[in-house]
Formats: structure tokens, C-alpha cells, sequence
């Protein structure tokens, strides 16, 4: 019997863990919540929730020590996956109702105010998931993933310089104008949108994270 992959949750106080843990739960691993900071470094994968304004949750991160988790698991190529504001953390800055917060700068890019006629982009979307995605791998072109967001990275700014690494696979998406709905780039995964709130398609997906760990 092949041995579960253990999977931590970081409860820094933004994100709905209980929903992320049995989601998890859910597609295969075995599941801890904690902002205990061995416990973080030493588990398979870790994932990084987030709900609320950007500026809040990157304070709450840094309180917790979360930031220097997830430099320290990346810079040892341990997996880490952020979902909603977690992943837009991991871009450079954050702007909302003209507040300028630093983010992670994992990959470089703004998160701005998305465009469109109604916001929040609240309910059920479609993504356009590039060839050899691993993340969505055995997911159908039209599968539908539950957004809840008024704010998105709207250009992908990093650009692949050495041809012997491989170049970010981005994933993205239309409310109003398109803007990144995923992420995978080496050990450092994300979305925008809830798998753990996804149904069948964000179990798949999670399931498809566990199972690189």
C-alpha cells in the first residue's frame, strides 16, 4: 500500500483551512493544519490559503513566519501550492483601492483590479490550460472551477531565460478581460480559483498536486 503524502495547511488566519483540509482529505493525503514552522518544512507539499485583501494576508504571512516557509521549502525544491489571494501573494505587489503592498515576489507581476462589468467574478468558469499541464492533467477542455475574486494578475511577466529549465506552465481565464487562473513553475504551484470548492474537476486537481509530491 502506497504511503500517503502528508500535506500541511498554513493557518495564518486568512483562508477557510478547514475547507482546504478535507479537500485534500478528500483527494488522498494525509492532512495537517498548523503554522507550526518545523512541521511546514518537513511535510510533502505545503498549501497556502488566502481570503481577503492582499496587504492583510501578506501581515498575517509575515506573523507567522509563512514567508520565510515558503522561500526556505522553494529554495529546496519542496513543493508549495497557494489558492485565491495565497497565490496572488506570490507575485510582487498587490494594489487595492490604491494601496500598494509588497508581495513574496516569487514571480514578478502586479494584482490589480479586474476589469469587467460585474465584479466580484463570483461562480463557476472555464480556464485555458496549457499543453502538457500536469495540474489538469485528465481534466476535460470545458471543466468548470468555483472563483470568488475582484482583483487578478492580468499580464505574466517572467520570462524563461534558461532553455534548460523549463518555461512556467501559466493557465488562464475571461471575466471581463483574461488574467492568470494557475500557475506551475517547478516545485511552486497555484490557482486562482477554489479547487478545494470545485467539486469533482478540484478534487482531480488536487489529487494531480498530490500526486508529484
Amino acid at each position: 500500500m502506497t504511503e500517503k503524502r502528508k500535506v500541511v495547511v498554513f493557518d495564518y488566519g486568512f483562508g477557510n483551512v478547514r475547507s482546504a483540509e478535507r479537500a485534500l482529505a478528500r483527494a488522498g493525503a494525509e492532512v495537517e493544519i498548523t503554522r507550526d514552522y518545523a512541521t511546514a518544512m518537513n511535510a510533502d507539499g505545503l498549501l497556502v490559503p488566502g481570503v481577503g485583501a492582499f496587504a492583510a494576508c501578506m501581515k498575517g504571512l509575515r506573523e507567522a513566519r509563512g514567508d520565510w516557509v515558503v522561500e526556505r521549502r522553494l529554495a529546496g525544491g519542496r513543493p508549495v501550492m497557494g489558492i485565491c489571494v495565497g497565490m496572488q501573494i506570490l507575485f510582487g505587489r498587490g494594489i487595492e483601492h490604491g494601496v500598494e503592498a509588497e508581495g513574496l515576489a516569487e514571480w514578478p507581476g502586479t494584482v490589480g483590479p479586474l476589469k469587467a462589468d460585474v465584479v466580484p467574478h463570483m461562480g463557476w468558469n472555464t480556464v485555458e490550460a496549457p499543453e502538457g499541464s500536469k495540474l489538469f492533467a485528465g481534466l476535460p477542455a470545458d471543466a468548470r472551477y468555483y472563483f470568488v475574486h475582484s482583483y487578478a494578475v492580468r499580464e505574466w511577466e517572467l520570462k524563461a531565460t534558461n532553455p534548460a529549465m523549463p518555461a512556467p506552465r501559466v493557465t488562464w481565464a475571461t471575466h471581463g478581460e483574461r488574467f492568470v487562473a494557475a500557475v506551475e513553475n517547478g516545485p511552486l504551484w497555484a490557482t486562482q480559483f477554489h479547487p478545494e470548492k470545485s467539486g469533482d474537476a478540484g478534487a482531480q486537481l488536487l489529487a494531480n498536486w498530490i500526486g508529484t509530491l
